[in-house]
């Protein structure tokens, strides 16, 4: 059976899963192709889950990790109607734009691909036939609000209006969503509510619609739930959202919707209809797996033998958690349903929220002006990532670890070993890696390495359970140790006076460096990368397997590299970000992109006309 699967791999060129092995499905909360993605659209889905991708290969597993961009519905109807174009245009055009971002990120999806596919058709419509054929489904007649003007029932994100929760009052909320207080809605519950399109106030007329019946759906998920939200280790704020939902009562909802851009309704009553995108968006996953490879049904209907971890931002929990497993659990078929499900809360943007359909804060397409590498915008979201509250984004707090925590920290520490080997014979080590005998005698080595291993403990259990803040945390403690033990061994010093005791704490140190590129490789590629390069090792270095010993390796650092081997050129791995930077970062993203442009284009207008002035 594995040589048939391994022959099947070989056949295809793609992973499936392997008997014997830890196999892991990860999918990132598939964004809406209807703008640019903003950094806290990146935090909260394709980063995290792109983090935790890494960790999960250089341990060995059987990884595949797949996202893409939602495609249907409202919003890029919405979309394309401002832009004067088709939803096929916009999608084409958005499409390109996201994956433009994340691969300068560096997100190492092994498929990044669309809803707005056959298989997605073809999957979304067998789903809901198993489900119609297992009386899971409903007909019901609603009220929804219809626009005279534009001569159509307007989906729920065609409609705006005051939010109904007295609490909120918030007087731009979608029809179906609150942006404000993130409760959910139907357009009729809006107060004062207005066609997006034309700004007039729509009526409310009668329409046929399919709904899943969730409340005889309840007892299976709830099975499911209890179960899974254990053996998953569910995050709290996931945990909350569900109960919240299965608290409030679940009611049938609604499957279809009065658009054109979707998933046809195979069904003879419905079929000027398409899917909610509620419904087709999670089995997006399903489809982009497809995509990737014909073997899919091989990770998606194989609970036994593969773990399916979710990553995305609160506002998606109960869409994951409820909605999505009631529809496979609704088809009688053994779907691999999520076991881990990791939720970030917002992150907010310096006086406010990032906000996509009012264009503010910092967005993918602008991190690539600003200079600043991509391992260091990695580095600041991950350590800003909202896990229990909504943090802040801002400009200072950027300064200030990238200043303090990657630059006088881990740069200065990789940098000062390095270079140290780099000096030549009676400064240094001519770039050769020294022997290191008597560790044994060596107290502050040994209680370094005592340190050492109790940190790559913990960073191990932090990650496998997908605490990716205090794994990182836990890793850049191994550089804090690593400086400490520099300054307390004074190799300086020793290098005129015990030969043997400063090659030790060399040795050792360069074999800090090596492991510190392996730990912080999930979070910043590209520093490991480079870090690899100065050492002179090839990138398939990186490994954190138990078969092949690199965790033991790890507490033993002085024997992670061999003695004799030449190291490359060491070179500075940050650049100071200074105050002046700072300010004109803060001012240049200020506003939202609409207000930048017209900016932007004053201060180019204004540019050009002291030009001609000096001519003249």
């Amino acid at each position: 059976m594995g040589d048939e699967k391994k022959d099947k791999k070989a056949e295809t060129g793609k992973k499936v899963p392997i008997a014997g092995k830890r196999n892991i499905l990860i999918t990132g909360a598939l964004p809406y192709v209807n703008n640019v993605p903003h950094l806290g659209n990146i935090i909260g889905c394709v980063l995290s889950a792109d983090v935790f991708a890494r960790y999960c290969r250089l341990r060995g597993y059987n990884v595949i990790y797949i996202c893409g961009t939602d495609e249907y519905g409202t919003t890029t109807e919405t979309k394309a109607l401002e832009e004067n174009c088709t939803p096929k245009q916009i999608c084409d055009k958005y499409h390109a734009i996201h994956k433009e971002v994340y691969n300068w990120f560096n997100i190492s999806f092994d498929e990044f691909g669309r809803t707005s596919t056959p298989q997605q058709t073809d999957i979304c419509q067998s789903i809901f036939k198993k489900l119609m054929e297992n009386n899971w489904l409903s007909e019901n007649m609603i009220q929804q609000l219809y626009c005279d003007t534009c001569n159509r029932f307007l989906a729920d994100r065609f409609v705006e209006g005051t939010c109904p929760f007295p609490t909120c009052n918030y007087d731009s909320a979608r029809g179906d969503q609150c942006e404000k207080c993130g409760e959910l809605l139907n357009t009729t519950e809006l107060k004062d509510p207005r066609c997006k399109v034309c700004r007039k106030t729509p009526q409310i007329r009668d329409t046929n619609h399919l709904f899943l019946e969730l409340p005889l759906l309840k007892d299976k998920l709830e099975v499911y739930i209890n179960d899974m939200s254990i053996a998953g280790s569910w995050s709290q704020n996931a945990i909350q959202a569900t109960h919240g939902w299965l608290k409030g009562g679940l009611k049938p909802r609604c499957i279809t919707r009065d658009l054109k851009w979707g998933v046809p309704v195979p069904h003879e009553n419905f079929k000027d209809k398409v899917f909610y995108v509620w419904f087709d968006a999670p089995i997006g996953y399903v489809s982009i797996t497809a995509c990737y490879t014909p073997d899919w049904e091989k990770w998606w209907k194989n609970p036994e033998n593969v773990e399916l971890y979710q990553f995305m931002g609160k506002d998606n929990v109960p869409f994951h958690t409820v909605m999505f497993p009631s529809a496979l659990l609704g088809t009688g078929e053994n779907w691999t349903l999520m076991k881990s499900i990791s939720v970030t809360e917002y992150l907010n943007y310096e006086a406010g929220k990032f906000s996509k359909s009012k264009g503010i804060g910092v967005f993918g397409n602008d991190v690539k002006d600003t200079n600043i590498p991509s391992e260091v915008w990695r580095y600041y979201l991950l350590t800003n990532r909202p896990e229990v509250s909504d943090t802040l984004f801002t400009w200072a707090d950027l300064q200030a670890k990238l200043n303090t925590e990657l630059l006088n920290n881990l740069g200065n520490f990789t940098n000062r070993v390095l270079s140290f080997i780099a000096k030549p014979p009676g400064l240094g080590y001519g770039s050769v890696i020294p022997d290191a005998p008597g560790v044994e005698s060596n107290l502050l080595t040994k209680t370094l390495s005592e340190k050492i291993g109790n940190y790559v403990e913990q960073y191990v259990e932090a990650m496998e359970k997908v605490k990716l803040k205090q794994a990182l945390k836990i890793a850049m403690s191994i550089s804090s140790e690593g400086n400490a033990y520099l300054q307390e061994s004074q190799f300086w010093k020793l290098y005129k006076q015990d030969q043997a005791s400063c090659s030790l704490v060399v040795r050792t140190s360069v074999g800090l460096v090596y492991l510190l590129s392996c730990l912080l490789e999930p979070f910043m590629p590209s520093f490991s990368i480079k870090v690899l390069k100065q050492l002179n090792l090839p990138p398939e270095k990186i490994s954190l397997c138990d078969e092949t010993g690199d965790l033991e390796r790890a507490k033993k650092p002085w024997e992670s590299l061999p003695a004799g081997h030449k190291i490359g050129t060491p070179e500075p791995l940050f650049k100071e970000l200074k105050d002046e930077d700072v300010e004109y970062f803060r001012e240049k993203f200020a506003g939202s992109q609409a207000d930048r442009v017209v900016k932007d284009r004053s201060r180019k207008e204004i540019t050009e006309q002291l030009g001609k002035t000096k001519l003249t």
